[in-house]
């Protein structure tokens, strides 16, 4: 596989107002051992936190893991120029290499930890002496037969392989904080938590949910975890005792993805009924509707789920959404406006997150296509900095205690929409 004109994607962005670019367009190679019509969903596509690799389920059991950004031969020419700071920039991480992961299974989730975890965070090197004892990113696979592979990056080693789920892993996340504690949401009903720290360990197993969980999503500041299965409601548990702490109820069909806003603050959810809910987790209020208006009529009277989503993501810096839906577009919204400012037209796109860094939105296909897309770049308001940095460690209960004025509060809480 080899990516088409790419790079500088790190620098190039969008500005407020215009229409996603499509910047590149990875396809996988076709292996002729496989029937190519079937297992060739990109369910899962994921940057490393630290914007240095990009990870992409091309179907047929395998993941790629590529550098970012792409390689100097594949720069658009009209874009050398911006990016040659970030090339500049890789050089002196030992220019790593593509790699291929061969899972054995269907991968449906991907979830890198953060970076970098520390050495004394790496207690697999004892039973593993090839492992170099330095600094580990790691990437964890979620898999159709309920297995979860872990991988160190660099070297695209098998460190772990995690058993428990007794149905396909459809989701994964780290905590932020680097703690190396994991999160796997399950076709069987439950979410786990595991504790890499401990060889692995299971340390826990969240049960509740009548069907399959789809989504699993930790927010930033590592106190909540948000829980999205094919049901009318969403849970929302502790991740310090891990508790349920309430449901949100509100959609009238599956929930399918959900998201946390950077500073914790926020919650999104998307559903099949064509909705995004903006939440208040802290209170359970309902804070916003985003409704997916089909653009073009349907065909006839059985598209009645032709906007039904498939992914909601935050932008790094939390004044955007993107949103992918089943009318064949990427919208991008801001966060204060209830329509959509840009669309960008994309074929049986499954999911989406933005570059860690801005300016570059991913989506997957379930062609197995991966497709890089210009994404808004704005410079964010002092105000916005401020109640960013304040709700990082203030819940809504703290903010209302203060004394402040009426609208400043508003404001802090997201309220002002």
């Amino acid at each position: 596989m080899r990516p088409p004109p790419a790079a500088g994607l790190r620098a190039s962005s969008m500005e407020a107002g215009e229409e996603p670019l499509l910047l590149a367009e990875l396809k996988p190679g076709r292996p002729h051992q496989f029937d190519w019509k079937s297992s060739c969903e990109t369910w899962s596509v994921a940057f490393s936190p630290d914007g240095a690799w990009f990870a992409w389920s091309q179907g047929h059991c395998i993941v790629k893991l590529i550098p970012w950004p792409l390689e100097e031969q594949f720069i658009p020419k009209e874009f050398e120029a911006k990016s040659r700071s970030s090339k500049n920039d890789t050089k002196g991480r030992g220019s790593p290499k593509e790699k291929t992961l061969d899972c054995g299974q269907i991968v449906w989730g991907l979830a890198f930890s953060p970076w970098p975890s520390p050495p004394s965070r790496k207690p697999w090197a004892r039973h593993h002496p090839q492992v170099p004892d330095v600094s580990c990113l790691i990437l964890a696979t979620g898999l159709n037969d309920g297995q979860i592979k872990i991988w160190e990056v660099q070297t695209g080693l098998l460190l772990l392989n995690l058993s428990g789920h007794q149905d396909v892993v459809r989701d994964l996340s780290f905590t932020p904080s680097g703690s190396l504690i994991l999160v796997s949401a399950s076709r069987d009903k439950t979410l786990r938590i595991w504790d890499l720290n401990k060889h692995g360990k299971q340390i826990q197993v969240l049960s509740g949910h009548l069907q399959w969980v789809y989504c699993c999503s930790i927010s930033p500041d590592c106190s909540m975890l948000c829980s999205a299965a094919g049901e009318k409601s969403v849970f929302l548990w502790s991740m310090r005792s891990y508790t349920l702490i309430r449901k949100l109820e509100g959609h009238q069909s599956s929930v399918v993805s959900c998201d946390f806003s950077p500073d914790s603050a926020l919650l999104v959810t998307a559903s099949y009924d064509t909705d995004v809910i903006m939440w208040d987790p802290y209170t359970g209020e309902r804070l916003r509707s985003l409704h997916h208006t089909q653009l073009d009529p349907p065909m006839d009277d059985s598209d009645v789920h032709i906007s039904s989503l498939r992914s909601v993501c935050f932008s790094p810096e939390g004044l955007y959404l993107a949103t992918v839906a089943d009318d064949r577009l990427l919208r991008i919204w801001a966060l204060e406006l209830k329509t959509p400012i840009a669309f960008a037209p994309m074929t049986n796109g499954l999911c989406c997150t933005f570059f860690p860094h801005g300016g570059v939105i991913a989506t997957g296909t379930r062609d197995g296509h991966v497709q890089f897309w210009t994404a808004p770049r704005v410079l964010s308001s002092l105000k916005h900095l401020c109640r960013k940095a304040l709700r990082s460690f203030l819940t809504t209960y703290q903010v209302l205690a203060l004394p402040i004025p009426k609208k400043m509060k508003e404001f802090l809480t997201y309220r002002t929409f």
